[in-house]
């Protein structure tokens, strides 16, 4: 393995070249998809700190006419829209991307897990980039799909992160300028939304006699 493939390996971002990736936070899913409250709050914080280190945002809707507008408490009100059929975000979003040359990583939040983020996530790779989910601003209608689709993703090569995981790996220091403000953005609270038995299962498959 080459110095710069052992680098890539192990998934680091940078602001200077990383983008955000919202997808299809819509009003008639809001009561469809498990913990979309909870979703939605940290897909928020990631937009609020993409905005505060001057990171690009794309952000899709899908089938808009159907599944209406994208939430209000994202906090995406400034935000073009684009509007998609296909489950990827990358075919509406292709002329964008391409006006990137310096993009390696995406980060990426949204619903649902099993279609538009996994159908995104393979393209993402697909074009040589980082793909990086925010497990907790991810969700689905079924837990089983979405467990299965984070568990597809990795085998694909995806980093499964967490929100704040990402986020103070944007930031790298405490002597940040900005720093104080992420802090304050980092003290919400966080929740259990169905991920721990997951993680856990994952851990517990690597420990030695833990199959029968």
């Amino acid at each position: 393995m080459t110095m710069g493939a052992a680098k890539a390996s192990l998934g680091r971002i940078f602001p200077e070249s990383s983008i955000l990736f919202l997808c299809d936070m819509q009003e008639k899913l809001r009561d469809r998809i498990l913990y979309f409250p909870q979703i939605v709050s940290k897909a928020a914080r990631m937009l609020k700190v993409a905005q505060m280190l001057e990171i690009p945002v794309l952000l899709t809707e899908h089938y808009p006419q159907g599944l209406g507008p994208t939430v209000p408490e994202l906090g995406a009100q400034g935000l073009r829209t684009m509007s998609k059929t296909s489950f990827s975000m990358v075919p509406p979003l292709q002329q964008e991307l391409d006006k990137l040359p310096q993009l390696q990583s995406v980060l990426l939040c949204g619903i649902e897990t099993q279609g538009c983020i996994l159908h995104t996530a393979l393209d993402l790779l697909d074009r040589g980039l980082q793909v990086h989910v925010a497990v907790d601003a991810c969700s689905s209608q079924s837990e089983m799909n979405r467990l299965v689709a984070l568990a597809r993703m990795q085998q694909s090569g995806v980093f499964l992160s967490t929100s704040e995981v990402l986020i103070l790996q944007l930031v790298k220091d405490a002597a940040h300028p900005q720093f104080k403000e992420i802090q304050k953005i980092l003290k919400e609270p966080v929740t259990d939304i169905g991920l721990l038995g997951f993680f856990q299962g994952k851990k517990n498959s690597l420990l030695p006699n833990s199959r029968t």
